[in-house]
């Protein structure tokens, strides 16, 4: 697909997809159902709607009628469909890419949001929107850098991953960490109390494996908001919250969540994992020029950045020359693994979507990614005659 920009300033990538009369819809369902998230109880069902969920119920009625089949009755029907009906079966006309065989913008479990559903609102078809992960991170970056100090924004970075969870105890230590001077008031505002709708039995339960908090689920079942640890099975028993003893439980907004913490717990994996192998690592160096700069012992380096999202023709919208400073000699996107093993033509939906500014930038997942260093890493000794 060409990338030249059109006489409207935007790429063909992106006007291709203007042409396709579904696109704006699926993107006005997606923010409906994650503004109902935000509602607590059955108001989110009862007159006058919601403008969002008025505005996807009227226009997927004419779509429906337009297209001959029959159109929701009401709100919860529409909800309904959102969690029973996967995209690609909706009356829509979507371009290629657009969806998978087994998208879904609710959960069929637990009737949250998926995580695609979050990418169409946050990372959708409108190149005009200001993300708030990136404002959040820019934000953080400046504040730092004015600081002068690059060691306060990886700390920064590295909280947002190992510690999505707070109780008011915790951020007070943090606040009393000067290493995190420059972005204390920021985190007062990016870690936000935790709605009720989490609690169960007085308490709050994280995921043992992704560490966000679980949501209850019908009489004795939790529900993680993280597609990989749904993939995995039940979500293992992580920290317990008491909501009497913790005071506040906090936990980082939605979107920080989705696309830092998410991301981040795969970069500090696969850290885990090159390290192990005996690599020299640097977590978010140059100010977060990329992820992980990888030096090998005859001082080849990689620049990685990780990138975990479910939607592939998104991230390749994203795709980007990487900053050459701190210098590196390859450089590599990565990809968790489940994510191309969950959605066929995943690498394929990806270079479709890449601009042609980064037609060299190299997709792999985590497991080639290490599968290659281990690879170098031999083949390098063998050279030198070790």
């Amino acid at each position: 697909m060409s990338d030249r920009v059109a006489a409207t300033g935007l790429p063909d990538s992106v006007v291709s997809w203007a042409a396709y009369d579904g696109v704006p819809l699926l993107h006005t369902l997606a923010r409906a159902m994650r503004e109902l998230e935000a509602l607590d109880g059955l108001d989110r069902f009862t007159l006058p709607y919601p403008d969002a969920a008025q505005h996807a119920l009227d226009r997927t009625a004419v779509v429906c009628l337009l297209r001959g089949e029959r159109p929701p009755a009401s709100l919860a029907e529409l909800v309904d469909r959102c969690r029973s009906i996967a995209l690609e079966d909706w009356p829509l006309r979507l371009p290629p890419d657009a969806v998978g065989p087994g998208d879904y913008l609710l959960d069929e479990f637990s009737g949250r949001p998926t995580e695609l559903c979050h990418e169409w609102v946050d990372r959708g078809p409108d190149p005009a929107v200001r993300h708030r992960d990136r404002q959040v991170i820019s934000t953080a970056l400046t504040l730092c850098q004015r600081y002068g100090e690059e060691q306060a924004y990886s700390a920064f970075r590295g909280l947002l991953v190992r510690e999505p969870v707070l109780t008011a105890s915790g951020m007070f230590a943090v606040l009393g960490n000067m290493v995190l001077e420059p972005v204390h008031d920021l985190l007062r505002i990016v870690y936000r109390p935790v709605p009720d709708a989490y609690l169960r039995g007085g308490a709050y339960r994280a995921c043992g494996r992704c560490l966000t908090l679980l949501v209850p689920v019908g009489r004795d079942e939790w529900w993680c908001e993280r597609d990989r640890c749904r993939g995995l099975g039940a979500p293992p028993p992580g920290q317990v919250f008491d909501a009497g003893d913790a005071g506040a439980v906090l936990q980082l907004e939605r979107s920080l969540r989705q696309f830092v913490t998410g991301p981040g717990r795969a970069e500090v994996e696969l850290e885990e994992e090159l390290r192990a192998l005996g690599l020299d690592i640097v977590m978010w160096p140059g100010y977060d020029a990329y992820d992980l700069l990888i030096t090998f012992p005859d001082g080849w380096r990689w620049a990685v950045d990780v990138k975990d999202r479910a939607h592939p023709y998104f991230l390749g919208r994203e795709a980007r020359p990487v900053r050459p400073d701190p210098p590196y000699d390859e450089v590599f996107w990565v990809v968790p693994r489940h994510r191309v093993e969950a959605r066929p033509g995943y690498l394929a939906a990806f270079k479709r979507g890449r601009p042609a500014s980064a037609a060299e930038l190299e997709l792999l997942t985590d497991t080639d990614l290490v599968a290659r260093a281990s690879w170098r890493l031999r083949t390098s000794k063998g050279a030198s005659g070790a």
